[in-house]
């Protein structure tokens, strides 16, 4: 995939950038190991100093880094300007956190002296070099919610972005340098997916973390695997919306389209299986179908559009083969599984409801990245957990019920990284996101995810240290 910025909403390619050579690679690879030599003996004073900075700019630039995302990716302008904000938020809560977040921990004392010792400390030491390989459905926010408690934990941090979005990705480097961070700090690769092994190989990188798809999890794990080094995965999630009949039918409603179509229907924790108590599903089918039909389709920068293109013709062509594909098994079309009537510019697709859907049909267990629900009834219970459990993700879930039997049941049973009731799913500085099965492992935010790329270290004292 060459390095471009290709606008979604009309097809045409706006800028090509060269790929980084190996000289530039190599340069930019000693550039962040001789930053971290640096950087992970500065104070935390100074490093929040650094990020509240970043954060102040990056508020400055909301405007303009909000269109560059819509150029680039198609997302709602709103959307992209509420990303810039989310973003600023979490590099103040990181910077305002971390080193209590960091602080040294202090054993019972009974647990110390059984060790022989005459005291004890755990200690969390940056690692070094972080590669982050990062997909382009929240260009800003995938970064920011890994450099942030990176780089206050004392790491540096190397960017492989989607080829797609070059321009957010430059935009990154050039923020964290007009913030004050010193050279290598934190810098963008312009490289193609063929790059990353050679540089997560190389032994001045200690760790990485991966955003993206399944298959790209797989390759940069095997990779980490081989050479021992931590890695983060957040990989694919096919998210389950359960309903049940003590549910507020409207909320759930007005939340299930929310929930499926944000940024275009693209976002690994958008709600995807929509599985609503058989005494509620017609009257929810009826008044979801309503509201994903009545929902504007067109121009991201128009301030009226609800749903935009999605991000590359490639994406467009394997929804509509999982959409064909379940139609053609006996499925339903309530709204949409189509193209746009009339817009023959673009990646547009409309949002739609399927029904009937079968394990026979491939959208039952694949991922539908774009804004596709699938709609299952279901008796009770048992029948909701056993479906919403039949997946091979297991990133977050929706559980809408004011019955505490059943909320105890669905905090217990559900096969996710989170569960959030009555309410959509959503990633928060403060809350540790990540998920399960083929959904990835570690954390991201909170004190979780600033933990994952430290060295928990022991420092153990003999006791003839007190003599």
């Amino acid at each position: 995939m060459p390095i471009a910025t290709v606008n979604p909403a009309t097809g045409e390619t706006l800028e090509t950038f060269d790929a980084f050579g190996p000289d530039e690679i190599e340069r930019r690879v000693q550039l962040a190991s001789d930053a971290f030599a640096r950087h992970r003996t500065t104070s935390f004073a100074e490093r929040a100093g650094l990020l509240n900075r970043a954060a102040d700019l990056l508020e400055q630039d909301q405007q303009g880094i909000a269109r560059t995302m819509t150029t680039e990716m198609g997302k709602p302008l709103a959307a992209a300007r509420a990303e810039a904000a989310k973003c600023a938020k979490a590099m103040r809560w990181y910077a305002a956190r971390a080193e209590e977040l960091l602080a040294d921990e202090h054993p019972p004392e009974a647990d110390v002296t059984d060790s022989g010792a005459a005291r004890a400390t755990v200690r969390y030491r940056p690692l070094g070099v972080v590669l982050a390989v990062m997909p382009w459905n929240f260009p800003l926010w995938q970064v920011v919610r890994f450099a942030a408690p990176a780089l206050m934990a004392g790491n540096t941090g190397l960017l492989k972005h989607a080829s797609n979005v070059p321009r957010t990705a430059l935009y990154l480097e050039d923020l964290f340098r007009r913030a004050g961070y010193p050279e290598g700090c934190f810098q963008t690769l312009l490289v193609g997916s063929d790059a990353v092994e050679k540089v997560l190989r190389d032994p001045r990188v200690a760790a990485a973390t991966l955003t993206g798809s399944e298959p790209a999890g797989r390759s940069v794990a095997s990779v980490a695997g081989d050479e021992v080094k931590k890695t983060v995965l957040e990989l694919g999630g096919s998210d389950p919306f359960i309903v049940m009949p003590s549910a507020d039918l409207d909320r759930a409603v007005a939340t299930a389209v929310t929930a499926r179509v944000q940024n275009n229907g693209q976002s690994c924790i958008a709600a995807k299986r929509f599985i609503v108590h058989a005494d509620i599903h017609d009257a929810f089918r009826e008044r979801f179908t309503a509201a994903m039909r009545d929902l504007t389709v067109g121009d991201p920068m128009d301030e009226s559009t609800d749903v935009g293109p999605l991000a590359t013709e490639k994406g467009r062509e394997d929804l509509e083969q999982l959409v064909d594909d379940a139609l053609a098994r006996g499925a339903t079309a309530q709204c949409g599984g189509r193209r746009p009537p009339g817009r023959d510019r673009g990646w547009y697709y409309e949002p739609t409801v399927l029904t009937g859907v079968t394990d026979a049909m491939r959208i039952h267990r694949e991922e539908a990245f774009g804004p596709v629900a699938t709609l299952y009834r279901v008796a009770g219970a048992d029948e909701a957990v056993a479906l919403a459990n039949d997946s091979p993700f297991g990133l977050s879930s929706n559980a809408w019920t004011r019955d505490e039997a059943e909320i105890e049941r669905f905090s217990r049973d559900l096969e996710a990284g989170g569960v959030f009731f009555n309410g959509m799913t959503a990633s928060h500085p403060a809350l540790p996101f990540g998920g399960v099965k083929r959904s990835g492992y570690g954390r991201e935010l909170s004190g979780h995810g600033i933990r994952e790329f430290c060295n928990v270290t022991t420092l153990w004292h003999g006791k003839d240290e007190e003599a």
